[in-house]
């Protein structure tokens, strides 16, 4: 058996999700002429009360567009310091928008609005950067799948809108979020001038991603996807996974969560690890006891078909997803369990 705890990006389309795909109606979306896009675009925006969506191939492409489109050369960026577009996304922010990252050190990767407003530049000051936007990630990815309290998102986007400042969601894994919080998906589009969320994490999908904003942000994104070369032709094939993701597959990322909380208890009990981080979605970071080898005990777990990662500095990482059934889940466990 082979169970892989990776990422949640290593799932395959369910059966529904290829019937879906195989019927498809579809056009040549760089003229704006596939039916599947331009459905998925439409119902996305409405959800989320947005004027517009614009389809990507990729949630870095997404954040990198929306950055593009709130900035300009040599201003700055507030995100925290785990921040994905900041780790994740190849220093797309300064060779795509020569935008410098000013990083604060948050709670799990998550940033407070006192802490924003100590890091924004007076703009008046002009031998630093002006600051121009401030990006939240929600869940946060090497936070552990941290969640925001959105009562303090509504902070930052008030002091955002006091400092004339954009806000962007990285919602990668928002719906991870909203699965463990009240808010709906019309509050979170309410407070963020752009969001990016991920369909090929936590929704199954072979790939995409979707900006949202208002009209005039999205007619601005649809140029920068073009020279980024995100135009598709026909991408509904996979925008109709999306859909179907979106339909079908929202409420399973319950059992993902339930889970990852199952793996930390059983992580907690071994005496090979230190420490767990809190688990709220469907990442588990732990650390292990400092007499323990990282490199040898992944290996140890990957002789007995467990695969999972580093991410550096003394965590490693496990994802729960669909595609991790409860048959891979109690072998896990057990094997935790008996591990020695």
């Amino acid at each position: 058996m082979v169970v892989n705890l990776i990422s949640d990006t290593v799932t395959k389309p369910s059966q529904g999700m290829l019937d879906a795909m195989l019927s498809a109606e579809v056009g040549d979306d760089v003229f704006k002429e596939d039916p599947s896009v331009n459905g998925l675009e439409e119902e996305v925006a409405r959800l989320f009360g947005k004027e517009a969506a614009l389809f990507f191939p990729s949630g870095t492409m997404t954040n990198q567009t929306a950055i593009k489109i709130h900035t300009q050369p040599g201003q700055q960026l507030i995100c925290d310091h785990y921040s994905h577009i900041y780790h994740y996304e190849g220093g797309g922010v300064s060779f795509n928008s020569g935008v410098s990252c000013r990083l604060i050190a948050g709670d799990r990767g998550r940033i407070s609005a006192e802490l924003i407003e100590d890091a924004i530049n007076p703009p008046d000051f002009y031998h630093s950067p002006t600051t121009r936007l401030v990006s939240l990630e929600n869940t946060t990815n090497k936070g552990g799948g941290a969640v925001y309290d959105f009562s303090e998102i509504k902070k930052i986007k008030t002091l955002c809108d006091q400092h004339q400042l954009a806000l962007h969601l990285d919602g990668a894994r928002l719906w991870n979020a909203l699965e463990v919080t009240q808010e709906t998906p019309e509050d979170y589009g309410a407070v963020f001038d752009t969001l990016s969320l991920c369909f090929s994490k936590g929704l199954g999908c072979p790939v995409g991603s979707v900006l949202l904003g208002s009209q005039k942000a999205i007619d601005h994104a649809l140029r920068i996807r073009k020279v980024l070369g995100g135009g598709m032709r026909q991408a509904g094939f996979l925008a109709a996974a999306a859909t179907y993701a979106l339909h079908h597959h929202r409420a399973d990322l319950a059992e993902d969560h339930k889970k990852a909380k199952e793996l930390s208890a059983a992580l907690e009990a071994s005496k090979f690890v230190q420490s767990v981080a809190p688990v709220e979605t469907n990442i588990v970071i732990f650390s292990l006891m400092p007499d323990q080898s990282e490199t040898e005990f992944i290996q140890k777990l990957k002789a007995k078909g467990i695969l999972f990662i580093s991410l550096g500095k003394g965590k490693l990482r496990m994802v729960t997803h669909r595609d991790y059934t409860d048959s891979q889940h109690d072998y896990v466990l057990t094997t935790l369990t008996k591990l020695n």
